[in-house]
C-alpha cells in the first residue's frame, strides 16, 4: 500500500511560491489567484488509480515539528505492487513531490531546494537511516519544460534522459533517483487530468477528461475529478464554454460537478426560509427565496460559465417561473 500526504500552503521558510513569479524563458504574468496545488494533489490520485485498491490516503506531511511541509509525500508500503502509471514507475519506498503551478518558475535553486526537502525527510528519521536514500526518490512537475535548468543539469555533469514522454530521468551523481515532469508533454490520452490543469488546456484534453471521468463512481474519485475540473475551469473559461455547446458533454459536466450544484441548491433553499423569518410573514418568505434562488443562478453562471438557461436546468426550476429570473440577472 502506498499512503499520501500534502500541505495546502506554501513553505514558509521557501517564500510564497504565488509571488515573483517568473520563468526562465522570459514570461511574466500578473498574480495569480486560482488555488493550483488542490487541484494537483486530486490530479495525482487519479493518475494512479489503477493501483486505488494497494493505496491508502492520508493528508499533510510535516518534515518537522516547525511549518516545514513537501508538497507531496509517497510513501510505498509493499515493495511488490508495480504501479502502472509511468509517472510512478521511478517509485521505491519513499517518494518526496514537489509541484510548479503554471506561474511558477522552475531553476536550479529550486531543484535544489526540493532536494534538500528529500534530504531534510531522511534526516528527520526516528532511527537512524530509518529512511535509506536508496529507497528514496524525487519527482519535480511543471507544466512548461525547465529549459534552462536542464541546462545547467547537464552542465554540472548530470544525464537529461525522457524516459516516457514528458517523464525526464536526471542520472548521474544524483543523491536520490529523480524525475522531472513535464505535465504539457505528457501523453494527452494517460495523462488528461495533468494536461489541463493549465491556463491553455487544449478542447481535446478537457473532453478525454470528462468522458474518463464520467465513469468513476467512488465518490473519492468523484471528490477529485471535482477539484480538478473546478480549478480548471476557473483557468479556460472560453474552452469550457465551447465544450458545454456539445449537449452531451455539457450533461457530463453537470454530473460530475453534481455535489456543487446541489450545494447551491441547499444554499438556496436555506437562504430563502431564513429571509422569510427574519421577515415574518408569506410574502417575505417568498421574496427571500426567489432572491436566494436568483443568487444560485448566478453563482452558477459565474462558476460553470454557464447560461442562465444551462444554470436554471441545473437547480430545476419551472420552466412557467424562469422568465422573471432572467429579466432579473
Amino acid at each position: 500500500m502506498i499512503e499520501w500526504r500534502y500541505r495546502q500552503e506554501v513553505l514558509a521558510v521557501a517564500g510564497n511560491k504565488e509571488e515573483g513569479h517568473s520563468f526562465e524563458e522570459g514570461h511574466s504574468f500578473e498574480k495569480a489567484t486560482i488555488q493550483w496545488h488542490p487541484g494537483f494533489y486530486s490530479a495525482a490520485e487519479l493518475e494512479l488509480i489503477s493501483n486505488k485498491d494497494a493505496l491508502a490516503f492520508e493528508r499533510e506531511y510535516n518534515l518537522s515539528k516547525a511549518p516545514l511541509r513537501m508538497d507531496l509525500l509517497i510513501i510505498k508500503k509493499l515493495a511488490d505492487v508495480r504501479i502502472e502509471n509511468e509517472i510512478g514507475r521511478i517509485f521505491k519506498r519513499y517518494n518526496v513531490v514537489e509541484y510548479k503551478s503554471p506561474e511558477d518558475g522552475l531553476s536550479i535553486d529550486d531543484y535544489y531546494k526540493t532536494i534538500g526537502y528529500a534530504c531534510l525527510y531522511k534526516g528527520f528519521g526516528e532511527t537512524v537511516d530509518e529512511v535509506p536514500a536508496e529507497e528514496l526518490t524525487v519527482s519535480i512537475f511543471r507544466e512548461r519544460c525547465p529549459r534552462e535548468l536542464l541546462k545547467a543539469l547537464k552542465k554540472a555533469g548530470l544525464k537529461v534522459e525522457q524516459r516516457f514522454p514528458g517523464i525526464y530521468y536526471i542520472e548521474g551523481n544524483v543523491l536520490f533517483a529523480t524525475q522531472i515532469v513535464v505535465t504539457g508533454q505528457l501523453s494527452p490520452k494517460a495523462h488528461s487530468g495533468l494536461r489541463i490543469l493549465s491556463r491553455n488546456a487544449r478542447e481535446e484534453d478537457i473532453r478525454t477528461f470528462i468522458g474518463k471521468a464520467a465513469l468513476l463512481t467512488a465518490p473519492g474519485d468523484r471528490d477529485n475529478v471535482e477539484a480538478v475540473l473546478q480549478v480548471s475551469i476557473s483557468a479556460n473559461e472560453k474552452v469550457y464554454d465551447e465544450v458545454r455547446r456539445d449537449f452531451a458533454m455539457c450533461d457530463a459536466l453537470r454530473a460530475l460537478m453534481k455535489e456543487e450544484i446541489e450545494e447551491e441548491r441547499n444554499k438556496s433553499r436555506e437562504s430563502g426560509m431564513a429571509e422569510g423569518r427574519a421577515e415574518g410573514r408569506a410574502e417575505g418568505r417568498v421574496e427571500g427565496r426567489e432572491n436566494a434562488i436568483l443568487a444560485s443562478i448566478q453563482n452558477l453562471m459565474d462558476s460553470m460559465k454557464w447560461t442562465a438557461e444551462q444554470a436554471m436546468d441545473a437547480l430545476k426550476l419551472p420552466v412557467d417561473d424562469r422568465a422573471k429570473y432572467v429579466a432579473k440577472l
